[in-house]
């Protein structure tokens, strides 16, 4: 059944409990990457695999993620929001034993595989929930304040990890992934109800899943906020796969301290964020935008010139770093409110294209940064700065009105 006019009205008071759900739900995939980073050595001296096994665990979550995202978008416009988060979200608690089961590394490699097929449902169908009953600025600043409470995850998620390999091994880990998909599953069953409109699902049952993607690519306005905010999210992705290095090798930051400093980026994303949902009450999301990816450009132009000088060495590049990664709580929830508010009745199939496609150019430039690593943060800033710049072309020469 579709939602009420009342609770479909931007006006209406937020639904607190609602969007606390949703935000656990897009957090299960942070969740499940972040916790079990610490315990990679670990799993690879129990099972006798290597670093390059063991590493190939973490692209096997992702590929499931992304793969995972293309089914369920369309689904969700289908059959409606319930069942895909509630499917997902049983696989990742049928997964997430599986791993803490596994003997060896293909196993586990295949169980990651199996658990990033559901951990992502909770972020693609979300994203369409608050689509379904919000206007284009209110599902902006909705997005905004989710990510207060996906936030969390990167910075909560390894400490945890790191107390429960202590404590239980690395396979206590994955039991607490288990149970905290239990968790989600139930409070799906008891407070999630159906929002998906008799517009949207007449319009998913007219149409081939691929057909209604390519009629999204084909739409500029969506293919711009798309590219945009998987290029700028590119930057987010590039210094997570550099971060390890960077912090620990390059700037000899001890590895226990490691998790505070990923907290601190962590922490200055969620901010940004926050400070998007007070602009939006005098601003709109599309201006907001023309600003923010503008300024990401000059801000990480700063740091490629920092990291390329070696002027101030970390003193220099880590503020920096800081300041560009929060621009993306200033993009991300604008960039996805944009793209849905296109086409609101296939919002299932764009939050899953959208999605898709961050997590592909993220991967890319992930391993770009990797291809052209030289021991200094050069190749990571270099990325980084290719990607925004492309974010903000992608921006002002597809999807922007010419007056934001």
């Amino acid at each position: 059944m579709s939602i009420t006019s009342e609770s479909a009205s931007p006006k209406a008071p937020n639904p607190w409990g609602l969007i606390a759900l949703l935000g656990a739900l897009t957090a299960m995939g942070p969740l499940a990457i972040d916790m079990y980073l610490p315990s990679l050595p670990a799993i690879g001296a129990d099972l006798r695999a290597s670093a390059g096994e063991t590493s190939g665990t973490v692209a096997a979550f992702l590929a499931g993620m992304a793969i995972g995202q293309l089914l369920y978008g369309p689904a969700s416009d289908r059959f409606g929001r319930r069942p895909p988060i509630l499917i997902g979200t049983a696989i990742f608690v049928l997964a997430s034993a599986g791993c803490a089961l596994a003997d060896t590394a293909h196993l586990l490699t295949g169980g990651r595989f199996i658990q990033g097929l559901g951990a992502c449902a909770g972020g693609v169908v979300s994203r369409a929930i608050v689509r379904d009953r919000f206007d284009h600025t209110e599902t902006a600043r909705t997005l905004s304040l989710m990510m207060l409470i996906m936030g969390l995850a990167p910075i909560l998620a390894p400490l945890v990890g790191g107390g429960l390999l202590a404590f239980g091994g690395w396979r206590s880990i994955f039991w607490f992934m288990a149970a905290f998909g239990v968790a989600l599953n139930l409070a799906a069953w008891l407070r999630l109800t159906e929002s998906r409109s008799a517009e949207t699902a007449a319009r998913a049952r007219s149409e081939h899943p691929i057909q209604a993607y390519i009629t999204l690519l084909k739409n500029r306005r969506i293919a711009g906020y798309a590219l945009a905010g998987a290029l700028n999210g590119a930057s987010l992705f590039t210094y997570i796969a550099a971060s390890p290095e960077l912090l620990i090798e390059i700037y000899k930051i001890p590895a226990a301290h490691f998790g505070w400093v990923f907290g601190v980026n962590a922490a200055g994303v969620i901010g940004a964020g926050q400070i998007n949902r007070a602009l939006l009450k005098r601003r709109t999301p599309d201006e907001v935008l023309a600003k923010a990816s503008l300024a990401s450009v000059g801000l990480c132009g700063v740091l490629a010139l920092a990291a390329a000088s070696g002027i101030g060495g970390a003193w220099t590049v880590l503020p920096m770093l800081f300041l560009v990664l929060a621009s993306y709580g200033l993009m991300q929830g604008n960039t996805m409110a944009g793209a849905l508010s296109v086409d609101p009745h296939r919002s299932g199939s764009i939050s899953a294209l959208t999605g898709a496609a961050s997590m592909a150019v993220g991967a890319l430039a992930a391993a770009a940064s990797g291809v052209l690593h030289d021991g200094t943060p050069r190749p990571m800033a270099f990325v980084m700065f290719v990607a925004l710049c492309g974010s903000a072309l992608a921006l002002r020469t597809l999807a922007l009105p010419k007056t934001a």
